[in-house]
């Protein structure tokens, strides 16, 4: 489940070793990532349009599809 790596990795991120904090940071925001790609995909599966994932991300249409490939990645 998400959670047990979301959370170790928060605790790290605010710990007071900078390296340690940093380092967890960047699992967290590669883990973020993950999970976005995975609920593009779902929401996708489910009917979502381009253009409403790309309204709750904050971004583009085309800047979804850059990301994550439009309908290459369906087929």
């Amino acid at each position: 489940m998400e959670e047990d790596r979301i959370t170790p990795l928060l605790e790290s991120a605010h710990g007071e070793a900078p390296l340690a904090a940093l380092y967890a940071t960047v699992r967290l925001r590669t883990e973020v990532e993950r999970l976005e790609a995975i609920h593009v995909r779902r929401a996708r599966m489910q009917g979502a349009t381009w253009a409403e994932i790309a309204t709750v991300l904050g971004i583009s249409k085309q800047a979804v599809h850059k990301k994550y490939g439009g309908a290459r990645r369906e087929k």
